[in-house]
C-alpha cells in the first residue's frame, strides 16, 4: 500500500478534481489523514475509496446513497447492499417510465405543431403557457 500522495496526486489518481476530494472530506466520505511532515498524505486505499464513490455515483446512487454502503461490512452486510441496489434499480425504472411518458406527450406536442396552420396557436408554446 502506497501511502505518499499528496492531495493532487491523489486526484489525479481517481479522475477527481482536488475539490472534490476535499468536499468527499468535508462530507465524511474521505478520511482526512494527519499530516506528516507539514503535508498530509493519502495512500491507495483513498484512491481505491474516491473510486467506488464515483462508480456508485455513476450507476445512480446520491452521496447520501454512498455513504449508506460505506457503512456497510464488507464480508457481512450482503443482504443490505443488494437491498439499496435493488431499491435504486426501482427508482430508476421508474424514472424511465416517467421520462418516457414525457417524451410521449412532447411526441403529440410535436406533431399537434406540424399539422396545425401557420395561424393557429403553436400547441408546444401553448402548453407551456397554461
Amino acid at each position: 500500500m502506497k501511502t505518499n500522495l499528496s492531495i493532487g496526486k491523489l486526484a489525479k489518481a481517481a479522475d477527481v478534481g482536488v475539490e472534490t476530494v476535499r468536499y468527499y472530506q468535508r462530507r465524511g466520505l474521505l478520511e482526512t489523514p494527519s499530516e506528516t511532515g507539514g503535508m498530509r498524505r493519502y495512500s491507495d486505499d483513498h484512491v481505491d475509496r474516491l473510486r467506488f464513490i464515483k462508480r456508485a455515483q455513476t450507476v445512480g446512487f446520491t452521496l447520501e446513497e454512498v455513504a449508506d454502503l460505506l457503512s456497510l461490512n464488507d464480508n457481512r452486510d450482503h443482504h443490505v447492499a443488494r437491498q439499496l441496489a435493488s431499491e435504486k434499480i426501482q427508482d430508476i425504472e421508474l424514472r424511465i417510465t416517467r421520462l418516457g411518458k414525457m417524451a410521449d406527450a412532447l411526441r403529440q406536442l410535436v406533431r399537434e405543431c406540424e399539422c396545425g396552420g401557420e395561424d393557429m396557436p403553436c400547441p408546444i408554446i401553448r402548453m407551456s403557457l397554461e
